[in-house]
């Protein structure tokens, strides 16, 4: 019989195959490497930075820095205290997975559990979506399904397993969903009149 840790194993390995081994097509193959890039989203940091303060005045400027502050929580949790005790190889350093998968960007090093990536982006779509999602309703689909994608391209490419994004994006929903209460509690975004 089959421990629950087993069990979960099987079925990370058995859907990471699916989603980096067999549902590659040249055009995606093409597409999720700048999904997943942090470069590819400045644009978007750059224009909350200068549309947030100026919509909302000093509170946009404290929503800028919540939403920096969002950020450094998730990834100094992410990436500086879980995975050090977890030790999970990613995939595209597992000598065991050398000959199946398919690795479309550089590796790089460190450990794979939890996604930093998949992290990052829920915290910060939750974050946007739910202190900007009273104001402009599109923020929670958009928000949301940004998360999701760059969370999917990780596996994608080759550098994280289902598992690792699923727990960093749960991270991320709740540390994003926190930092928002707390805004929203004490400087709710009303624009500047």
């Amino acid at each position: 019989m089959q421990s629950l840790k087993d069990l979960i194993l099987y079925w990370d390995y058995s859907i990471w195959y699916y989603m980096n081994t067999e549902w590659h097509t040249p055009l995606l193959d093409t597409i999720i490497p700048f999904l997943r890039n942090q470069w590819t989203w400045a644009p978007l940091y750059l224009f909350l930075a200068i549309f947030i303060p100026r919509r909302y005045g000093r509170n946009g400027l404290i929503w800028c820095a919540a939403f920096i502050l969002a950020f450094a929580l998730s990834d100094q949790f992410s990436a500086h205290l879980l995975k050090p005790i977890f030790h999970r190889t990613r995939p595209c350093n597992n000598p065991y997975l050398a000959d199946i998968i398919h690795c479309i960007v550089p590796c790089g090093g460190g450990y794979s559990f939890p996604s930093s990536h998949a992290a990052n982006h829920f915290t910060l779509g939750v974050f946007m979506s739910a202190t900007l999602g009273r104001n402009y309703k599109w923020v929670w689909p958009a928000g949301i399904l940004w998360a999701i994608v760059v969370s999917y391209s990780q596996v994608y490419v080759g550098v994280h397993f289902p598992l690792d994004v699923t727990v960093g994006g749960l991270i991320g929903i709740v540390i994003g969903g926190l930092s928002a209460w707390l805004i929203n509690i004490r400087f709710a975004l009303e624009a500047k009149h």
